[in-house]
């Protein structure tokens, strides 16, 4: 996965970021502005995932969507 791509292209995908994860807010969205390491946080944070949870379904989501 190439986050470089992701950063980039972070202010399109953050509308589908908000449909797939909906309890990030949108603070959080503009804070993590593509960061790969701050949306994995967040997202273990809010749902409680595992670290390995969070890449694979990170993976599978950007995977579609880039």
């Amino acid at each position: 996965m190439n986050w470089d791509v992701i950063e980039g292209k972070w202010g399109q995908l953050k509308g589908s970021v908000k449909e797939q994860w909906g309890d990030l807010t949108d603070d959080e969205l503009t804070e993590i502005d593509g960061k790969r390491d701050k949306l994995a946080g967040k997202l273990q944070e809010r749902y409680g995932w595992a670290k390995d949870e969070v890449e694979t379904r990170m993976n599978d989501f950007f995977g579609r969507h880039i």
